[in-house]
């Protein structure tokens, strides 16, 4: 295990799907962690609408919900996402950059549940909302 530290995390390039994406730090507290999706013509779904893909929403609630639990653990322990739900409420709006709030609201021995939303600029109007859970590969005492 590696003690886990959000801004040095965060600061680096990330690789993978997320980098791909663009995905960037925004901000974070004790047990929550919000990422940035940046509007880009690469992620539209629809040509006709210009409105982002799903994919790229579902991957950043999923690394801002996983980065959500390593940061109130701590520590880096190696986890799989087991259940991640998300409830679209509307389409993101065309050219605005998409923040995704993750939250870690409890940890049990071997399970994290966390919660999240997404909007594209007022918390009070968000585009979805995600509930999970991950499992801890490494048991914690």
């Amino acid at each position: 295990m590696f003690t886990f530290d959000i801004q040095r995390f965060l600061n680096s390039k990330l690789a993978g799907h997320g980098g791909r994406l663009g995905l960037t730090y925004h901000a974070h507290g004790d047990d929550w962690v919000e990422l940035a999706l940046p509007y880009s013509t690469e992620q539209i779904g629809d040509p006709e609408t210009g409105v982002i893909a799903s994919g790229p929403i579902v991957t950043m609630m999923d690394m801002a919900t996983s980065l959500a639990v390593w940061h109130k653990r701590g520590m880096f322990v190696p986890q799989a996402t087991l259940d991640l739900r998300v409830d679209y409420l509307r389409p993101a709006t065309p050219g605005r950059t998409v923040i995704g709030h993750g939250e870690c609201y409890r940890i049990t021995r071997a399970i994290a549940f966390v919660r999240g939303q997404a909007h594209d600029g007022d918390p009070s109007d968000p585009l979805a909302h995600v509930a999970g859970t991950f499992m801890s590969i490494e048991a914690q005492p």
